[in-house]
Order: structure tokens, then C-alpha cells, then sequence
């Protein structure tokens, strides 16, 4: 007996984000929480119910907070981007680089955000929802480097749980032991150590 199959179905559409704008205001966003039409991701960003956040969708929300102006001129990093690839708590306040050829002066009135002049080589950046986010490895750098251990050791060790972001505890080892003349490498390397012996921060 020949079984002819039909064409695959199509995968479901993305969950609509729900932000305020020509659509719903905030008040009315913030009302439909409150009746659990919607489910607030992250600040401004609603999604429907059931609706499963993903790396995509948490950085159209973050990106929310960021002017139009400036948004391709800033990279979520640090425990932001841990956030935005589901690795970390969701931030009070955005961290954002800038790469030191920019001049930082003019974001300086971003609201609601961190910023911090860095310097970014092309693989460093990846696209996200329309934000640009640090690479899984920036960002376990970036974390490792500039974060305090009872943070980041959790953080790095979601980040390297998780196939999909193609990292390697050894390879974040020798991009932090590669950076040049850094006053936190031997700190960072330190909760590096942590997470190879299998050991709580």
C-alpha cells in the first residue's frame, strides 16, 4: 500500500506582541492584563495568553524602550541579551552598548537604560526582532568580565545549557583569556572556573 502524504502544514504565525500605539493605548494594554486577555512580557510588550516568549519576541519588546532614532545605533548586551535569549531575569533597566566609534554623547538622555562604550567586531552583533543583541559569546564575555558572580554564574551556565546558542564553556574561557589587558579577567575567569568544577557562586 503507497501512502501519499500531502504537503506539510505551514508552521503557526508568531504571536502577535501588543505594544501601546495606534491599536491600544497603555491603559488599555494594562487593563487587559488585569483581565488576563493579555500577558505582560516586559514592560510596554503584552502577548496573548499561553503564548510562548522567545528570543525574538523578547527583543521587539525591549526595543519597545528604545527610540526609533537611536535603536540601530545601540546593541542590547550584557544581562540584557542573557534575558532576551531567555537566560537570565528580565532587567530593570536595559543594557545597551555603543561602539566606540559612535558618539555616545548624543544617547546620553536615553530613559530606562545603561548605557556603555565598548568596542564590537563583527561578529559580536547578532539581529533580533529588529534590535541588535551581542553574540551568545560577547555576551558570555561581556557577562563573565562585568558582572558580579552571584549574577553572573547563573547566567553563564543557562547560556551554555542551551544547544541552540552554540556555546562552549571552553571557548568563552579563551575569548576572556584573549581580551587584551582587561582589569577583570582574572575575576572572570575566576567564575569561569566555577561553572567547569560544577560549583555554586
Amino acid at each position: 500500500m503507497v501512502i501519499v502524504q500531502g504537503p506539510a502544514a505551514p508552521d503557526p504565525p508568531p504571536p502577535e506582541l501588543y505594544s501601546p500605539g495606534s491599536l491600544f493605548s497603555w491603559p488599555e494594554l494594562q487593563a487587559m492584563a488585569s483581565d488576563g486577555v493579555l500577558t505582560q512580557l516586559y514592560q510596554r510588550g503584552y502577548l496573548p495568553p499561553g503564548a510562548q516568549p522567545t528570543p525574538q519576541l523578547r527583543a521587539r519588546a525591549a526595543s519597545i524602550l528604545i527610540r526609533p532614532a537611536i535603536r540601530q545605533r545601540v546593541v542590547a548586551g550584557r544581562m540584557t541579551a542573557a534575558w532576551i535569549y531567555g537566560c537570565a531575569a528580565e532587567p530593570d533597566r536595559l543594557a545597551l552598548l555603543v561602539d566606540a566609534n559612535r558618539r555616545i554623547s548624543s544617547l546620553r538622555s536615553t530613559r530606562g537604560c545603561t548605557l556603555h562604550e565598548v568596542r564590537l567586531g563583527p561578529h559580536d552583533v547578532v539581529s533580533l526582532g529588529g534590535l541588535m543583541v551581542s553574540s551568545p559569546l560577547r555576551t558570555s564575555v561581556d557577562i563573565a568580565l562585568h558582572v558580579e558572580t552571584d549574577r553572573a554564574v547563573p547566567a553563564l551556565r543557562a547560556l551554555l545549557s542551551k544547544p541552540e546558542l552554540g556555546l562552549r564553556l571552553r571557548l568563552v574561557m579563551l575569548a576572556v583569556d584573549a581580551a587584551p589587558r582587561l582589569p577583570h579577567k582574572k575575576a572572570a575567569l575566576e567564575k569561569l572556573e566555577h561553572l567547569q568544577a560544577g560549583r555554586a557562586p
